[in-house]
């Protein structure tokens, strides 16, 4: 589990500082042909529906009302990207899956939407890949794996919801994810355990993707 032990704190002011800016919301795209120009380094955040991915990116960036949530899953379904004044780095809010209610054949553009932006992306370094920690990784999670490691895109697990879990049920789940992505090609073996509403985590995370940005 990631913590404040595994970043200097130069490392973690820098992430302070990179996330201090104001953030703000760039564009939403529904078609690869209106991508902004690929530009510095993109980071995009994957995860199903309600897995807390809107509240994540508002922690992060320090404004509430950044990235829309919403009680009722799958509202996200378009590539959203946030942006900060003289900063690298270009957060890419992807459309959630597994929302069952959704018709097949949004579900389909979505999946092709999200499939070609992995693929074809030059500056996309690594997506963010949200996993609920009251319920660990799910088959349709399995399935986004699956969609990753086929696009050869490297993925880092985040853990969500981390305070609504008891600590030892947490040390388990990510010894148990720990193991089941060591048998993904694209898997980043590192995983850090949030939660948006204590701001756990957060300051590694913004840590993480400060490094990403500026290496």
């Amino acid at each position: 589990m990631s913590d404040n032990e595994t970043y200097s704190e130069e490392v973690l002011e820098a992430g302070r500082l990179m996330f201090a800016r104001p953030w703000d919301f760039l564009t939403s795209v529904t078609d690869m042909a209106n991508l902004p120009p690929a530009a510095g380094t993109e980071i995009a955040f994957a995860g199903r529906s309600n897995v807390g991915k809107s509240s994540l990116i508002n922690a992060l960036t320090g404004r509430k009302g950044l990235a829309r949530t919403s009680s009722t899953p799958g509202r996200t379904q378009m590539l959203n990207f946030f942006v900060a004044p003289e900063t690298p780095l270009t957060i890419v809010d992807m459309p959630g899956y597994g929302y069952a209610q959704a018709p097949k054949e949004l579900v389909e553009a979505w999946t092709n939407l999200v499939f070609s932006y992995l693929r074809g992306r030059p500056n996309l370094r690594r997506v963010i890949l949200l996993i609920d920690s009251r319920h660990g990784i799910k088959k349709n999670d399995l399935e986004a794996m699956e969609l990753l490691d086929k696009a050869a895109v490297v993925y880092q697990v985040v853990l969500t919801k981390a305070d609504k879990i008891k600590p030892p049920a947490l040390v388990r789940l990510i010894d148990e994810t720990k193991a089941a992505l060591a048998k993904r090609v694209a898997a980043h073996p590192e995983i850090i355990a949030t939660s948006s509403e204590k701001n756990r985590g957060v300051d590694e995370l913004r840590a993480e993707l400060c490094n990403l940005a500026t290496q």
